[in-house]
């Protein structure tokens, strides 16, 4: 697999998001992508880099071939994982959980 250049993979990833996320996941989406990829702006350390683009061109591969549904992460993922990734995880998790909380309660009204 050849790694698409940080640019034409940001757009890539935020088209995948309008195509194949519902309105509230992808806005959610589309702000973590945003903020993560202006975190490593500036990164200089090539194999961070190349780390950094393969897990979101795979990421992208992944939803656009619906294999996303139902997937849990890699625990050899998690373990390799700073405090800080730890951390942002932790909040996503609290977001979407929200959000279906949110959902659920609009529902029973």
């Amino acid at each position: 697999m050849a790694l698409l250049p940080p640019i034409p993979l940001y757009r890539r990833l935020l088209r995948t998001h309008r195509k194949h996320l519902p309105k509230e996941m992808r806005l959610l989406g589309d702000e973590y992508i945003k903020s993560e990829f202006r975190a490593h702006r500036n990164v200089e350390n090539p194999v961070h880099i190349i780390g950094f683009l393969t897990e979101w061109q795979m990421y992208a591969q992944k939803l656009e071939g619906d294999l996303w549904l139902g997937e849990k992460i890699d625990s050899g993922k998690i373990d390799k994982m700073s405090d800080q990734q730890l951390g942002q995880l932790y909040e996503l998790m609290q977001a979407i959980q929200k959000r279906d909380q949110d959902g659920d309660d609009e529902g029973t009204s």
